[in-house]
């Protein structure tokens, strides 16, 4: 009888996967286009996330509903700024409800973003930007949904 792959903490996976609110919200899906391929423990999906993950075989379809806390956590006021135009680089784009790339100056101070972070603009007036650096889905309930078609 031949044992059968699982996802283990330091697996290379082929999978489908859609990121979605309770209400149906879908916020990121790849079932209508090309699956993503990852590794475990690699960054590209959060720990929770991962952690739906492990234990899971190859042809394994699962929905997972977790709570805000058990997603991306709750939402973090301290991690909306106001910053001063002027402060702002003069040929960065500014539309508010878009994610812009900051780079870090000293990327090993924020080990999670190795090179930067993003932050949702919430607010543009003429002399302050108000961003958002908290994950868009943070205290939000979420629907995660994965199809795992190969694991490595």
């Amino acid at each position: 009888m031949t044992e059968t792959a699982t996802v283990q903490p330091d697996s290379f996976l082929t999978l489908h996967y859609r990121l979605s609110g309770l209400d149906g919200t879908e916020h990121v899906s790849t079932f209508d286009m090309s699956p993503a391929t990852l590794q475990m423990g690699g960054g590209q999906l959060a720990a929770s996330l991962e952690a739906c993950l492990l234990g899971l075989g190859v042809g394994e379809h699962h929905v997972f509903e977790l709570e805000a806390n058990d997603a991306f956590g709750q939402h973090n006021p301290r991690l909306v700024e106001r910053i001063a135009r002027s402060a702002l680089p003069p040929d960065m784009e500014l539309k508010v409800n878009s994610l812009v790339e900051f780079t870090a100056p000293d990327s090993a101070a924020v080990p999670s973003a190795p090179g930067g972070l993003a932050g949702l603009l919430r607010e543009l007036t003429d002399t302050t930007a108000v961003f958002d650096f908290n994950h868009p889905l943070a205290g939000q309930p979420v629907r995660f949904e994965v199809k795992i078609i190969g694991i490595l």
